[in-house]
Parts: structure tokens; C-alpha cells; sequence
């Protein structure tokens, strides 16, 4: 039997990455891209922001029912609504239900309410609140006092970091052929210039507040493998080391061939795309082992 762990899990992985490409996506067209080729990047994005509110919209409604089930483990306490206002008011997860669907009003009123020159700027904002909302609900809880702020504070860093780095990969990906085009080359060579070296700041939040993330949860590294916790953690770290790996691999020897080799677009091409694999498991990784224990009881 599908247990609500498993089915919220799922639900999780699909907001994490609607959010986070929201987020990335929206600030690198708004702060990164000439503004002469974000507008076009912007429009042939609509169907996947509009897939992206819709997953996060349908993730909002059904977090709350699941939650409740999970924590009376009874899937009937899914379609109780004096339960789900029990958690709605008495506990954190009620709290973060709330910032949550803060977050996503925000987008869906961003999304059609305003101008739309300043669109990508009030998405990037909504996002970055949505994405902030779900970083301060996690393991972050277990710790009391200052602790607590401080790992909430890391944690938002880190979701924030990685949302930059992972969302922006998709318009990267829109970008990369038009470097050929005689009218937009250029500005889509500057637009991954810029995408280049702002990563280098995202690649490096990321590794430093996982690090810290790493010691404020478990206290070290994640060497106890018969803890699933520990050992998906681990795959997880696997994973994103290969993108930085690819992500040097591009900025170092892929980008400065761009004006001259065919074959230095076509690899960065392949992996831009290798990445967005990766990135979608991590995601996936962090929605399954989020919902586990970190240490052995």
C-alpha cells in the first residue's frame, strides 16, 4: 500500500522543482540576460512557468490533508477537516502550510497581475519568498534558540543558492542555440558569460552552506550508510559534485571556445542538459531523505 509519506514525498519533489525553477529562472532573464533577448527567452518559457504554478498550486493544496494523515497514520485523517485545522492551527507544519500558501498566492498575483516589464522581477521576489518559507521548515526545527535561526538562516541560503544555480539552466538551455544566430549571438554569448561567473558565487554558497547544513544536522560527514538518511545524503553529495565538475568543465574550457568551435557549442549544449538531469535528482534525493530520520535512534 502507497503509504502518505511516499505520496507526499512525490508532491514535495514537484513543488521543489517548480519553485526552484521560478526562482532561478525569473532573477537570471531579470538581472543576467541583455535585456534586448530576455524578453524573447521570457515568452518561449510561458507554458513552463504556467506547468510550474500549476504543480505548485495543486503541491499547496494537497500538502495540508497529507501532512495530517502522516502524522496520524491513517490516510482517512486526509479527508478530516477537523484534523487538518487541528494542524493548521496547533503546529509548525500548520505554520509552514501557511507561508506556503503565502508563497504561492504571491506567484499566482505576480504571474497575472503585473506589468509585464516587471514580471520576471516580481516572480524572482514571490519565488524567493515561496522557496524560503519551505527551506525554514526543515530539520532546522530540531535545534532550539539561536542555533535554530542560524540553521534556518543556512538553509534558506543553501535552497536559494541552488534554486539560482538549477532554475537558471533552463533558459540556458533556450539560450545555447542561439549563439549561431547572427542577430543574437552576441547577447546570448554575454547572457552565458554572465551565467558563467554569477555561478561561481551560487556553486559556492551551495558547497559552503551544504557543509555546514551537513554538521548542523548530523554533526560530520555521512559515513553510517545503514542509516538511509546518511546514505542518500552521500549520493546526493555525489551528484552535485558532478555538476560542479561540469560547471568548470563549461567555464573553463567550453565558454572561451564559443566564438570559434561548433563542437564547443554542441558539448555545452549536451552538458547543459546533463546537468538539468542531475539537478532533477538531487531534487529528488532531498524530497525522499527529508522526510527521514538523520542519525540512528
Amino acid at each position: 500500500m502507497i503509504t502518505p509519506e511516499t505520496v507526499y514525498s512525490a508532491c514535495r519533489f514537484f513543488l521543489d522543482v517548480a519553485a526552484l525553477y521560478l526562482w532561478g529562472s525569473s532573477a537570471y532573464l531579470w538581472l543576467l540576460v541583455p535585456a534586448s533577448l530576455s524578453g524573447n527567452i521570457w515568452a518561449r518559457q510561458y507554458w513552463l512557468r504556467a506547468l510550474a504554478l500549476g504543480s505548485i498550486v495543486a503541491a499547496t493544496i494537497v500538502a495540508l490533508p497529507f501532512r495530517s494523515a502522516i502524522l496520524s497514520e491513517d490516510w482517512a485523517q486526509a479527508f478530516d477537516f477537523s484534523a487538518m485545522l487541528d494542524v493548521l492551527s496547533d503546529t509548525a507544519i500548520g505554520t509552514a502550510w501557511i507561508w506556503q500558501a503565502a508563497g504561492t498566492a504571491a506567484l499566482l498575483l505576480a504571474h497575472v497581475a503585473t506589468p509585464m516589464r516587471l514580471r520576471a522581477a516580481t516572480m524572482t521576489v514571490a519565488a524567493g519568498f515561496l522557496l524560503a518559507g519551505l527551506a525554514a521548515s526543515g530539520h532546522a526545527a530540531m535545534n532550539t534558540g539561536w542555533l535554530r535561526a542560524l540553521h534556518r538562516g543556512n538553509d534558506i541560503v543553501h535552497v536559494l543558492a541552488g534554486g539560482a544555480w538549477f532554475g537558471a539552466l533552463i533558459p540556458v538551455a533556450f539560450i545555447l542555440p542561439l549563439l549561431s544566430d547572427r542577430q543574437a549571438g552576441r547577447d546570448a554569448t554575454t547572457a552565458l558569460v554572465r551565467f558563467s561567473t554569477a555561478g561561481h558565487v551560487a556553486v559556492g554558497a551551495v558547497l559552503i552552506s551544504g557543509v555546514a547544513n551537513m554538521f548542523l544536522i548530523i554533526g560530520g560527514f555521512p559515513l553510517d550508510w545503514s542509516v538511509t538518511y546518511q546514505l542518500l545524503l552521500s549520493l546526493k553529495i555525489l551528484l552535485v559534485l558532478s555538476m560542479i565538475g561540469l560547471a568548470i568543465l563549461h567555464r573553463y574550457v567550453l565558454v572561451p571556445k564559443l566564438s570559434w568551435s561548433h563542437g564547443a557549442v554542441t558539448a555545452l549544449r549536451i552538458g547543459t542538459v546533463v546537468e538539468i538531469v542531475l539537478a532533477l535528482a538531487v531534487v529528488g534525493l532531498v524530497a525522499w531523505f527529508g522526510m527521514l530520520e538523520p542519525v540512528a535512534m
